[in-house]
Parts: C-alpha cells; sequence; structure tokens
C-alpha cells in the first residue's frame, strides 16, 4: 500500500521473489567444450561464477583433460599440480590425541564416515589436482579451470603431465614425493625435499608427525609465557637498580 507522500507500506509489500541463479555464460561455454572432447569422462563440474570452473575426470582422461583445456580453450599457462588425501587424520591435530578428546572435546574420526571431496564431488581418498589458465581472454580477465581425478587406493598413478607443460615437472615429483602417486611418462621421478632414503610420504594424512610426540603443538597445549620482566638487583650502597639500568654510563 502507498500512502499519500508515495512511500510504499513494506508490511504489505509482497516477499521478493528468490533471485535466479547466476549464470556465467563464458564457463559454462568451456565445461560444454570439455565435455564434448572427453565425453562420458567428465563425471562432476562445478561453477562458482566470475571465478573458477571445477571439472572431475576419469583417471584414464587425466592427460586429456589437460590437453583439450591447452588446444582447445587456450590454457596455455600451468599454474599447479597437487594432491589431497581426504582421509580425515587419525591422529587428530598432532599425535598426543588424546588432548583433542579430553581437553578440547574433538572426537577422533570416525572410518566409517564418508569422506567430503569439495566441489565436483569424488569417491576416492586420494584425488589429484591441477590449474591451467587462459591469460589472453578477450575481456583481459584471465580464466582457469581446475581438474580432479580420483585415484584408486591400491593404484596411484596417473599420466604426465610433462609433454604438455614443462612446468609439471617439479610438481609430480613433490606430489609422488609427499603423497606417493607415480606419474607414467615422467622423465625422472626423484626427491626434491627428503633424502633418498627417507621412508613414508608426509603429505598423507596417516604419517605420524613424530615431532609433534617430541614436543606437542604449543597451539593446542600451552602458549610460552612473555619474557619476565627484568629482576632488580641490588648495588654495593643497599639500594636497587634493574638490569636495563645496570649497564648505563657512572657519572
Amino acid at each position: 500500500m502507498t500512502d499519500a507522500t508515495g512511500t510504499t507500506d513494506t508490511a504489505d509489500a509482497a516477499p521478493d521473489e528468490e533471485a535466479p541463479p547466476e549464470v556465467d555464460e563464458l564457463r559454462q561455454g568451456w565445461l560444454d567444450t570439455l565435455t564434448g572432447a572427453l565425453g562420458d569422462a567428465v563425471v562432476g563440474s562445478h561453477i562458482a561464477p566470475g571465478r573458477v570452473l571445477w571439472v572431475r575426470v576419469e583417471r584414464d582422461a587425466w592427460f586429456d583433460a589437460a590437453e583439450a583445456a591447452r588446444e582447445r580453450l587456450g590454457c596455455t599457462f600451468f599454474d599447479f599440480l597437487s594432491a589431497i588425501d581426504w582421509l580425515p587424520s587419525p591422529w587428530g591435530r598432532y599425535e598426543d590425541a588424546e588432548l583433542d578428546v579430553l581437553d578440547a572435546g574433538i572426537p577422533r574420526p570416525d572410518p566409517s564416515t564418508p569422506l567430503e571431496t569439495g566441489v565436483a564431488g569424488g569417491g576416492t581418498r586420494f584425488q589429484l589436482l591441477c590449474r591451467a589458465i587462459n591469460v589472453r581472454v578477450p575481456d583481459g580477465h584471465p580464466v582457469d579451470v581446475v581438474f580432479k581425478a580420483d585415484l584408486p587406493d591400491d593404484d596411484l598413478r596417473a599420466r604426465s603431465l610433462v609433454p604438455l607443460y614443462a612446468g609439471a615437472n617439479w610438481h609430480e615429483r613433490e606430489c609422488w614425493e609427499m603423497f606417493g602417486i607415480t606419474f607414467d611418462g615422467h622423465p625422472g621421478l626423484r626427491h626434491l625435499y627428503l633424502p633418498g632414503e627417507f621412508e613414508g610420504h608426509p603429505l598423507r594424512k596417516d604419517f605420524p608427525l613424530l615431532a609433534r610426540i617430541v614436543k606437542p603443538w604449543p597451539g593446542v597445549v600451552d602458549v610460552e609465557p612473555m619474557p619476565e620482566e627484568p629482576a632488580a638487583e641490588e648495588t654495593s650502597n643497599g639500594e636497587t637498580e634493574s638490569n636495563d639500568d645496570a649497564g648505563g654510563e657512572t657519572a
């Protein structure tokens, strides 16, 4: 209802209808292009309008997806390649997990609980991630696509992207070293950070961080106290002075 002044009575106004979802025509077009190139190998996707396109593909289409992004979408800039272990840490926030349960009330993870694998979904504990960017889109704003691929626990391997993107070389080496994922066709998987005889893969959630057994994480247990004020010292004449003043000049 509107009064004589032309003001609308908000109490009588009809509720606003829910706004239609935002459509990102550019990224939707990219998704359509990738789906046309890869077919059923595209098993999941997610578009954050104006931000990023996520596409989950079959492991066997990992190389083909990156190739389609480069050749069909103009994503000639390789940004990163890595992996993620979606398994909740069996240690809590660190190895002395009883503290998590008793003091912080954080329960141990239930291994039977389905894994949460982020946007575009997932069906395995380990996933590969790769981001490629088109830096020459018409409006001047770079546009990217992030690929995901599920890796079965008993066969952690995928085809190397080095023939497409030379910059993937060290990323795949790090992924091999930290997660134990093999990249078929890589020119030379070898350690970047760890000594050659090191056993295990430190970025897996079930890898024990032994340093946190020796010294628990300070943010969980306690925080070191602030340095105390300098203690007062008594001088030879019976007066006191602080340590800050003791080293001063004498008259």
